[in-house]
């Protein structure tokens, strides 16, 4: 828990002091606070990695023809592993956050690009050949509130709060028997998985809420459980120098209802690095999930990125 509460000190604190500092002095910034970091977990058996990544966006426009708009976007975010290996024991866990926002000049309200904490955790311990016996868990939430925007009757912007910290939430765990070729190559199949969706009961409680409108909770309700089937493939490779792509592909059936309804959460991540702070990233998410929208959610992140790798 220390850990985790240093890598989300890095995330607030790092998009404070990124508008009031210079360059070098982020770097150094951020190089002594992960620096902290694998200074308070490495040990015997402990292997630790991540990037911090800043990708910034900016236009700007004055009497130009073609048209164009004023805008400034910024996406903070982490992606760090420590795991542990020892005999026959394995214990991997990932953490994933980010968060961006997007200015733009005529717009009466910000917006976000990106807003996303997740955190993955599987413990083995060797069955037979490259077979481990698994138990894992997965947590998905937000950070901040989202909303759904639309226009007024007078053409004004206005926005209706939709989604929260916790509303929804994701917590999925279970037992299983996981495969793994090396750190860059992961299967685990869990036949057995409880998952738990979590929301704040205010958006369940309304007049003519109707049972499993909102994320598939009933009215009143603030939690909804599942029994299911879940596997999960986890493959990084070098597509060529310098560029890595990074993929996790979930799958995910309900017993208890619609089984034949696959829910499907699928992420790649992909860096071009160009030097030792710079680089391209690509981020891209697609989600498949009829309890929270009736076809696939997409989002994609584009751009140069300032990395810190640790």
């Amino acid at each position: 828990m220390r850990k985790l509460t240093l890598l989300l000190f890095i995330l607030v604190n790092f998009t404070f002091v990124q508008a009031q500092n210079s360059e070098k002095e982020l770097i150094k910034n951020t190089e002594k606070a992960v620096k902290k970091i694998n200074d308070t977990i490495e040990g015997e058996g402990w292997k630790t990695k991540g990037i911090v990544s800043l990708l910034l966006n900016q236009s700007s426009f004055n009497n130009w023809i073609a048209g164009g708009e004023d805008s400034f976007s910024g996406t903070l975010g982490i992606n760090y592993d420590f795991n542990y290996k020892k005999d026959d024991v394995t214990w991997d866990n990932k953490l994933l956050a980010s968060y961006g926002l997007l200015q733009t000049k005529n717009a009466d309200f910000e917006k976000k690009t990106d807003d996303r904490f997740e955190f993955n955790s599987i413990v083995g311990k060797k069955a037979f050949g490259q077979w481990y016996y698994s138990y894992f868990l997965n947590f998905r939430t937000q950070f901040t509130t989202g909303y759904l925007y639309g226009q007024d009757a007078n053409g004004k912007e206005i926005r209706t709060e939709n989604t929260k910290f916790m509303s929804p939430g994701y917590l999925t765990t279970g037992p299983g028997i996981y495969w793994t070729k090396d750190d860059n190559l992961k299967i685990n199949f869990a036949p057995l998985t409880s998952k738990f969706t979590f929301v704040d009961s205010a958006y369940t409680s309304g007049i003519g809420y109707v049972d499993g409108d909102y994320f598939g909770v009933d009215a009143n309700k603030s939690m909804r459980y599942e029994l299911s089937f879940y596997a999960s493939v986890y493959y990084k490779l070098a597509i060529m120098t310098n560029v890595t792509a990074e993929n996790t592909l979930n799958l995910y059936s309900n017993y208890l209802e619609d089984p034949q309804n696959v829910d499907i959460d699928y992420s790649l991540n992909i860096v071009m690095k160009v030097n030792k702070y710079l680089s391209a990233n690509l981020s891209f998410q697609a989600i498949y999930d009829d309890n929270a929208f009736q076809g696939f959610q997409t989002r994609e992140v584009f751009g140069l990125g300032v990395n810190f790798g640790f």
